[in-house]
């Protein structure tokens, strides 16, 4: 009589890299939740741990301190915020250039007023910038990794535009960009006056009649 009795069904073996994705995305969401609820100051390893469900010993096993923590959700928000506007998944996002300068210049402008005073990214931007100020080793990687990279955006169009004859051929680009972002920038930190879009707009007009191409 042949053997009836079922096959055992082999257990699924756990996959590991999707656990971890899973308690990545859980502290990040957590850390920024944190900071934005209570602020910097009263965000704790801890309070992480408990809020994404994991022990604290996961946290440190990745990252030495809740700065490093904050630093690397918020380049995780950076890349997928970028993502979801642009679609390609390179978390890029190169300024257009349609042929006019100031048009181009005015919508990213506009845009960075915009997530400045959006609390999701307001919190942890405040405090990465001052904890980079006491914290060399941040301050140096929130530069290399977030703000460099989104100012070389501003230096290519620039340099796009020096080449079309649109800004004077003597420009400096890093420099022409550091008038562009440097005052919105000291307005956000000090909170002088709003931050608006007709602030960026008047930043850009501004910057580029000192840019214009001499007669």
């Amino acid at each position: 009589m042949p053997d009836l009795t079922p096959e055992p069904v082999p257990k699924a073996v756990p996959d590991a890299s999707r656990r971890s994705e899973r308690s990545r995305r859980a502290i990040f969401d957590a850390a920024l939740a944190l900071v934005s609820e209570s602020g910097y100051a009263r965000t704790t390893i801890e309070g992480i741990a408990a809020r994404a469900g994991v022990g604290k010993q996961t946290i440190y096993r990745w990252w030495p301190s809740k700065a490093a923590v904050l630093l690397d959700a918020f380049l995780d928000l950076q890349v997928r915020a970028h993502e979801a506007m642009d679609g390609d998944g390179d978390g890029g996002s190169e300024i257009p250039d349609t042929g006019d300068l100031a048009a181009d210049l005015k919508r990213v402008l506009r845009a960075t007023v915009d997530e400045m005073n959006d609390p999701v990214f307001e919190a942890p931007t405040r405090a990465l910038a001052a904890e980079g100020i006491v914290d060399p080793d941040l301050g140096a990687r929130f530069t290399e990794t977030l703000l460099e990279p989104q100012l070389q955006y501003y230096v290519r169009r620039i340099e796009a535009a020096r080449e079309a004859g649109d800004v004077d051929p003597g420009t400096d680009p890093r420099l022409a960009v550091e008038l562009l972002v440097g005052p919105l920038h000291h307005r956000w930190i000090h909170r002088t006056l709003p931050l608006t879009h007709a602030y960026a707009d008047a930043l850009v007009d501004h910057v580029l009649r000192g840019l214009a191409p001499r007669s």
